[in-house]
């Protein structure tokens, strides 16, 4: 599997994308991080986190662009599907892309607590599973990470 080459060749305005569905999500209340599916050079679908909103714990941005870009295919297997997302994925995200067959992973800000895309786990790449996809880190990593920091430096004021 591989990341879609429209996101490979020029990932930014992929990761804009989903810099917007992050903030749409900090309006909302919850922590800003959103997700994008590229499928064959498009975005498919794109949302926020949302587990405030729902009082889900599952609902990460990752887990609903997926069940999104599900029910667009009409199929589970996301296999020529990029997820462009503004944090790395966590052992959760990092588990559903893989039970999805998601072609390939891009991320902004790397988690240094919870990533499973190459911070603490390297759930794609295990060759012991079943399915391995391509990760691709650091994109647009600033604005990603500058985020995250003001939204918590907002919560301990």
């Amino acid at each position: 599997m591989s990341i879609d080459v429209s996101v490979a060749s020029d990932p930014h305005p992929f990761m804009r994308a989903a810099l917007e569905q992050a903030r749409l999500a900090e309006q909302r209340g919850d922590v800003p991080v959103g997700a994008v599916s590229v499928f064959r050079g498009e975005i498919l679908a794109a949302e926020g986190n949302e587990r405030e909103l729902r009082g889900d714990p599952t609902a990460h941005a990752e887990m609903l662009v997926l069940q999104r870009t599900a029910a667009l295919l009409g199929e589970w297997r996301c296999s020529e599907v990029t997820l462009v997302v503004t944090l790395e994925p966590c052992p959760m995200c990092a588990g559903a892309l893989w039970a999805s067959r998601v072609g390939g992973v891009v991320f902004g800000a790397a988690d240094l607590k919870a990533g499973a895309n190459g911070s603490l786990y390297e759930i794609g790449a295990d060759v012991r599973l079943n399915h391995t996809y391509e990760v691709r880190g650091g994109i647009l990593v600033d604005e990603c990470a500058e985020l995250l920091t003001s939204y918590f430096e907002k919560l301990r004021d």
